[in-house]
């Protein structure tokens, strides 16, 4: 029976592929190819052409599987085999992705969901989804790239498809490591990881391990990054997986790039590089000359870094990488600031910023992911306006260090509001300095943290522009922001409030479970602060001295960044132990353009519904000069208490009461 017989060659290949022995698998498909053709089997044939495709795409030849996918293609709408038509036009589309053509790829990847709905092949469905997503991840759309393996997942599981279910883990894994989310990213790999071994798919599993490893690497922890991603190079050896073993290679020449051991790293990124080019990789090779350009910036030889990063660009652009344009942008500014070209250096840091802040938009409503996107992106701001500090542009180093203030605010403000504002900054960037900080009777302080300076933008209502420093450098050992953090824990220690509760830690410094806590946990000693005086007054010394003498007038509004949102301004303490509340009043925002929006905005912008939600801080244990206690706010349950009290004892029940009246009878 040589039609069966063909069958049985094509899922003895299926199972080889299945264990990643890929050549094994051609062998055995060209075999039922072979056959199909002789037998006449038109959709055997088919079968075996995507078959052959599928395994020199694994292989990285990729080239060659679309001459495959796309024979294959053919077959199916000649037989009008509609489910395998959709199939066809996945592994297309797969084969596209590989080659950087995500555009394309969407394209044949929508035509299989089509045909999959169609058909109601809820498998194919799935890993439709699956495509989808992985195409527009590979273009910076993390959110619609979440949404669609979220799908594929959901599919996976109710379908029983184990290996699809595993896919769908490791792609989401992918999305929240992009977004910065690593513990997130951590526990889909892991369940991708499991999966993998469960199912004995061991290119899967050597995927796993690279994913973990970028993720341990993201956190800081090289040496559980390289462990990871050696055991992914064994497995991509193990199974001849060259695009595998190519990404193996570039991701442990990033980790000893993370160690500083910039010549072990420029080897494995030239093995990267040179097994990108074999197979057809264009993004992947894109990424290698862009960490080569680190490298060798590394090493101190600029020129060729500089190279490295455009070709990197060059490449990013064509396929339409907004991260990888992103990323070469910053990269080439960071070599054209250490060969002292600051005008080109600036030129590229905005437009890294510039596409950072584009692939952001695409997050939509997401805030948390926009927050946490964005802190991944931070050093691009962060250099931007540091730059321009360097040329003397202060006002335009304002407006860049304003620009990524407050994003996700903003954004809500313009969706409740109708504010109108580009993809690429805020509102207000091009107006002068004094319309910005046009605020009658207040002095603005803009407050910024440079590597081991705080900067200080002063602004009062018609006046000229005042900068200030405060350098700390020689004064601290660690960096700025976590000498910051000290002094405002040994602050609330010597206020005695709110020590030690626990929050959510965005920034992961240290992977972990953390809970939100209602209740007050022990008192952690804060580190000690290299300053013989209270911790207040050194914070007074560091924030509020620089600028001191251009306090004037009766309000302060202060436009903090990181940790220095966290300080207790009204507490701090002069040189005659007077407390900032007793001098001014004081105002802490978010960024400046949010406040321009409130201001400006007429009456009607404002919403007219909902309630106000008023904090209840904890201050039974927080003494004054050791003496005043202060007193609790009265909750909402006593007020709402009280009132019911009134109106239900009250002769106004049963007849209309005026205003005057219901407010005669409620307690002073």
């Amino acid at each position: 029976d040589k039609a069966r017989e063909g069958i049985a060659y094509g899922n003895v290949g299926n199972a080889h592929q299945s264990l990643g022995e890929f050549k094994t698998a051609i062998g055995y498909h060209e075999s039922h190819l072979k056959i199909a053709k002789e037998v006449e089997d038109k959709a055997g044939e088919g079968n075996a052409y995507g078959c052959v495709g599928n395994a020199y795409q694994s292989l990285g030849d990729y080239e060659t599987a679309i001459d495959y996918h796309e024979r294959h293609l053919k077959i199916a709408k000649k037989v009008e085999d509609k489910a395998r038509e959709g199939i066809a036009y996945g592994n297309v589309g797969n084969a596209h992705q590989s080659l950087g053509e995500f555009k394309t790829a969407i394209g044949y990847h929508e035509s299989h969901l089509k045909i999959a709905k169609e058909v109601e092949d809820k498998a194919g469905e799935g890993n439709a989804y699956g495509n989808l997503g992985n195409a527009y991840q590979s273009l910076g759309d993390f959110k619609t790239a979440i949404d669609y393996h979220k799908c594929h997942l959901k599919i996976a599981k109710q379908v029983g498809d184990k290996a699809g279910e595993g896919r769908a883990y490791g792609n989401l894994g992918n999305g929240y490591q992009s977004l910065g989310d690593y513990k997130t990213a951590i526990n889909y790999h892991e369940h991708n990881l499991k999966i993998a071994k469960e199912v004995g798919d061991k290119a899967g599993e050597g995927r796993a391990y690279g994913s973990l490893g970028n993720t341990y690497q993201s956190l800081g922890d090289f040496k559980t990054a390289i462990d990871y991603h050696e055991r992914h190079l064994k497995i991509a050896k193990q199974v001849r997986d060259k695009a595998g073993e190519g990404r193996a290679y570039g991701n442990l020449g990033n980790a000893y790039q993370s160690l500083g051991d910039f010549k072990i790293a420029i080897d494995y990124h030239d093995r990267h590089q040179k097994i990108t080019k074999e197979v057809g990789d264009k993004v992947g090779e894109g990424n290698a000359y862009g960490n080569l350009g680190i490298d060798y910036q590394g090493q101190g030889d600029f020129q060729t870094a500089v190279e490295y990063h455009k070709r990197h660009l060059k490449i990013a652009q064509e396929v339409g990488d907004k991260v990888g344009s992103a990323t070469s942008f910053f990269n080439l500014g960071r070599s054209f600031e250490l060969q002292q070209s600051l005008s080109k250096a600036i030129n590229c840091l905005r437009s890294s910023v510039k596409m950072f802040n584009s692939i952001r938009d695409d997050l939509k409503g997401e805030d948390e992911w926009k927050i946490s996107y964005r802190n991944m992106c931070e050093t691009a701001y962060t250099s931007l306006w540091r730059l321009l500090l360097e040329q003397g542009e202060v006002e335009k180093a304002l407006f860049a260090a304003e620009e990524g203030r407050a994003q996700a605010l903003n954004d809500l403000m313009e969706l409740n509001y109708g504010f109108k504002t580009t993809n690429f900054q805020s509102p207000h960037l091009e107006e002068s300095t004094q319309n910005l900080l046009s605020f009658p009777r207040s002095v603005t302080v803009f407050i910024a943290i440079n590597e081991q300076d705080i900067v200080f933008w002063v602004g009062q209502d018609g006046k000229d522009l005042q900068l200030r420093k405060k350098k700390l450098g020689d004064k601290i050992s660690s960096n700025l922001n976590g000498f910051l953090r000290f002094l405002i824990e040994a602050a609330s220690l010597e206020l005695n409030v709110r020590v030690g509760v626990k929050c959510e830690d965005r920034s992961l410094d240290k992977l972990g479970d953390e809970n939100v806590s209602n209740e007050r946990s022990p008192e952690i000693p804060a580190e000690p602060v290299p300053f013989q005086m209270s911790v207040l007054r050194t914070l007074y010394e560091v924030i509020i001295d620089p600028i001191a003498d251009l306090i004037h007038g009766d309000e302060l509004i202060l436009v903090p960044e990181g940790p220095l949102c966290l300080v207790p301004y009204a507490a701090l303490l002069d040189s005659n132990s007077r407390y900032l509340c007793d001098v001014c009043r004081i105002r802490v925002i978010p960024s400046l353009t949010s406040l321009k929006l409130i201001t400006d905005s007429p009456d009607d912008y404002h919403s007219k519904t909902g309630m106000l939600l008023v904090g209840d801080p904890w201050v039974q244990e927080v003494v004054i000069r050791g003496e005043v206690k202060l007193e609790e706010l009265p909750s909402a349950r006593k007020e709402v208490e009280m009132i019911g009290k009134i109106f239900n004892t009250a002769p106004l029940i049963g007849k209309e009461a005026t205003k005057d009246e219901v407010l005669e009878r409620l307690p002073s």
